[in-house]
């Protein structure tokens, strides 16, 4: 067998056998050949969702609230009959504050839950290689109730995603003294977290939120369940 490598792409479909590749200065190309989740992509297996500008001025989207009437700032459920698992890439998160007497999250927490079959609401993932809401199992529950959850959250860890009043009570912004907000942030979970079938996972506040909409979303890589 030859180990030459062959200058530039060589693209084929899945199945086929393929020399390595090098750049035209001959290094081997074992990464960065294209974008990091073009790979997922092409695979039909890269899917998102999110929601638009949402208020999250509601005890539902804390910690305070872990049953069915919780509602994720982010969400994702993978459907207990889904022959997938989903493996969390990416969540963003940009926020906004609607009036000047503001109170911030106080922080986020992920929670999850396992072993729920019967949630009743979400949306399928937009697939990043079509475009389209098909092709995948998993719900975007971002804004959405968990309406139907079999089993309650369990905050897991602390979240990378802010954004907001930096204060978790109330004050009063002036024209001499506007409250400080960190406008947008982003969470790069890169397959650390990943949600079974059954499985949930919710981005929660930690204070009760007001005068805050956000406009969410979540990238994940839907995966074949291996033995």
């Amino acid at each position: 067998m030859s180990d030459l490598m062959k200058v530039g792409n060589d693209f084929g479909t899945s199945g086929t056998f393929k020399p390595f590749t090098s750049s035209l200065s001959g290094s081997q190309r074992v990464n960065d050949a294209h974008g990091r989740f073009l790979d997922a992509a092409l695979g039909s297996r890269l899917f998102s969702g999110g929601a638009g500008l949402t208020s999250i001025a509601n005890a539902t989207f804390t910690i305070a609230t872990l049953g069915a009437t919780a509602t994720p700032v982010i969400g994702l459920w993978n459907p207990l009959s889904s022959p997938v698992n989903a493996a969390i890439l990416q969540a963003t998160l940009a926020t906004i504050m609607t009036a000047l007497q503001a109170t911030g999250p106080g922080g986020y927490q992920w929670a999850v839950s396992t072993g729920n079959s019967a949630l009743t609401l979400g949306s399928f993932g937009f697939s990043r290689k079509t475009l389209v809401q098909s092709g995948g199992y998993c719900k975007n529950m971002s804004g959405v109730a968990l309406t139907g959850l079999t089993n309650n959250l369990v905050a897991m860890q602390g979240s990378g995603l802010g954004g907001g009043s930096s204060y978790n009570l109330a004050l009063l912004a002036t024209a001499a003294g506007f409250q400080t907000q960190q406008v947008t942030s982003i969470e790069n979970l890169d397959g650390g977290i990943i949600i079974p079938p059954g499985g949930v996972i919710a981005l929660l506040a930690t204070t009760t939120p007001v005068a805050h909409s956000v406009v969410p979303s979540i990238l994940w890589e839907e995966l074949p369940i291996l033995p």
